[in-house]
């Protein structure tokens, strides 16, 4: 796991490795002061020795002055380091999701990513500025504290060989009894991002029915849930504390009654009685304190690694994860053409699962042809078009394109080949130009009038202040529903791809709209492979293919005369949508927002 997570440190290794050591500088000074001190004292205020005192004094103020450099360059160096550090997690943890399949993300979850990559990189970062700073003072705060008193009285430090252990015995099985508790928590924030995601994403359709009760109940008893186990993990660390502060107190006395016996009585070294001098019993108590203060301080890190550790082990189950789909070793970087082959596929999301979502595909689309795909909800209609550019692999048998496996195309190259467009489309905070420009960077004006017209969006967007300049706004919310999806057929258009696939992205859009998109791509873009899924009948009825899916198979292949005649499903669907029409009068506009 730090071999992993030290990956991330790169640049900033200089910052990571001058912060302990000033750190160290800074311990060696603030050790030495009360030595000095003790000398000051029995040998120069004690006889009067003013020359002494002066000089001593001087020294401690360079010493003191010195540890404070120190420990400000350290504070900053450390500072540096953790904060590129997280910088640098953060994009890994970043890049890395962006080679996740589909699959690989729909196993975290989107709202457990985002925790990871910001709760989760805040906790480590915090640990590792720890760990870089007050990791390595308490320790060479507490050996090198240790070693002068026991050089000035190793009897009463042998109090410490007995504090020090237990200290330590006890801070261990208090972590590894927090483990548990902390893990379930930072789950149980992945579940409160969840709620809040869905929330805000779907408020329109909460308002619209008025569930906003509902949604503040759901969310109140997840933060219940949260509460209680960030209690349980608390409870467990509410020990350290009150531990910690038994076993300095408990020192101090020992020490107080040590030290006064040692002044009065004295003790014995080889058969003499020596006496503590005042010097010595004020520089003990020095050490003293900086040691209890380095138990004091290696509590609170105990703290936070612990929290930090479950933290640090989600981030790299993250960055572990062998994505489902890469590249072969020898990559194809051209797709010749659009032709689609489907050879004996069987698919399914869960290789654990019993049922396969596709059974038997066996389908050949020439290079051009226009598809169209029909079928219920569940039949396996969009399973079947992401196997294209490689979003998901087959459990069994090949998908060509191009007249070779899908497999063994560099994925990047399949990917700006094969232009997806999804029923729920998604525009990004920018202007129209900013989010039409995704599918050509160096697109020219030319260019994207020529892909709104293609989908018949100019015209409305012509109607908006600034033209291809105006904000959509986030996630495109000052745009209609149809509007969205012709924006987003013209961004795929624009990539100039030898395959288009439409995934039910005319739905919102009135039937005569749909049936000009249909025919200005025919017209404009002859030699492209369309590929329609939609719920409509006029959609699909005038392709060189229709495909009827059903239950992960596909029962019939034909034209649109041919299927009323061989396939009932097809037949009954044409017949009921025929009808509706006939009773509504036509078709409506469903460009609604």
């Amino acid at each position: 796991m730090i071999k992993i997570l030290s990956k991330s440190i790169r640049e900033y290794k200089k910052y990571a490795i001058l912060a302990p050591i000033f750190v160290i500088l800074e311990v060696i000074f603030e050790v030495l002061i009360p030595f000095i001190m003790s000398i000051m004292l029995d040998k120069g205020i004690s006889l009067g020795n003013n020359k002494l005192v002066i000089e001593i004094g001087i020294l401690m103020l360079v010493m003191a002055v010195l540890s404070l450099i120190c420990g400000i360059l350290s504070g900053k160096f450390a500072s540096i380091a953790s904060a590129g550090f997280a910088k640098n997690l953060r994009h890994d943890l970043y890049e890395k999701i962006q080679t996740y399949s589909f699959k690989n993300i729909d196993d975290f979850s989107t709202a457990s990513l985002v925790t990871r990559m910001t709760t989760d990189v805040t906790n480590v970062q915090l640990s590792f500025q720890m760990i870089i700073r007050i990791v390595v003072r308490a320790p060479f705060m507490l050996i090198f504290a240790f070693i002068m008193a026991m050089i000035i009285n190793w009897q009463i430090g042998l109090i410490f060989l007995i504090a020090i252990p237990f200290l330590g015995v006890t801070l261990f099985v208090l972590m590894s009894r927090s483990f548990k508790p902390f893990s379930k928590l930072f789950k149980q924030y992945d579940v409160i991002n969840r709620d809040v995601e869905e929330n805000l994403i779907g408020i329109r359709t909460v308002k619209s029915f008025v569930k906003e009760k509902d949604e503040y109940n759901k969310f109140a008893n997840d933060s219940s849930i949260l509460k209680n186990f960030a209690s349980k993990a608390e409870q467990v660390l509410a020990w350290n504390m009150p531990i910690v502060q038994f076993t300095v107190y408990a020192c101090l006395i020992a020490l107080a009654y040590l030290g006064a016996s040692n002044i009065i009585k004295g003790y014995n070294v080889s058969g003499k009685t020596l006496f503590m001098t005042t010097g010595e019993l004020t520089s003990y108590f020095s050490y003293v304190m900086q040691i209890l203060m380095s138990l004091m301080m290696i509590s609170n890190i105990f703290v936070m690694i612990t929290m930090s550790l479950t933290s640090a082990r989600r981030i790299v189950e993250v960055l572990q994860v062998s994505p489902d789909i890469t590249n072969p070793n020898n990559p194809i970087y051209d797709v010749k053409n659009g032709d689609i082959d489907f050879e004996k596929v069987n698919f399914k999301y869960n290789l654990n699962a019993q049922m396969f979502n596709l059974n038997d595909i066996n389908v050949h689309i020439k290079s051009g042809m226009v598809v169209g795909i029909i079928g219920g909800t569940g039949s396996g209609k969009s399973s079947f078009v992401q196997l294209i550019p490689r979003l998901y692999d087959t459990t069994i048998g090949n998908v060509k394109v191009g007249g070779e496996d899908v497999r063994n195309y560099d994925i990047e190259t399949l990917r700006n080949s094969v232009a997806y467009v999804l029923q729920k489309n998604i525009l990004f905070t920018g202007t129209i130009r900013d989010n039409l420009k995704w599918g050509k960077e160096d697109a020219t004006d030319e260019d994207l009038i020529r892909v709104t017209k293609q989908a018949s969006a100019y015209d409305f967007i012509m109607d908006f202040p600034g033209g291809f300049d105006y904000d959509l706004g986030q996630g495109g919310v000052n745009v209609s529903g149809g509007q969205k999806q012709r924006l987003c057929i013209a961004r795929a258009l624009l990539k100039n791809p030898k395959i288009l696939i439409l995934d039910d992205s005319t739905s919102a859009v009135d039937t005569k709209t749909d049936a000009n998109i249909r025919s200005s791509l025919r017209e404009t873009a002859p030699d492209v492979t369309k590929i329609i899924i939609s719920q409509r009948v006029s959609s699909v009825e005038d392709v060189d293919l229709i495909l009827v899916f059903d239950d992960g198979k596909i029962i019939a292949q034909g034209k649109h005369d041919e299927l009323i005649e061989i396939c009932p499903i097809y037949k009954e669907i044409a017949e009921l949508q025929t009808k509706g029409s006939d009773n509504e009068g036509g078709s409506t506009d469903e460009e609604n927002k």
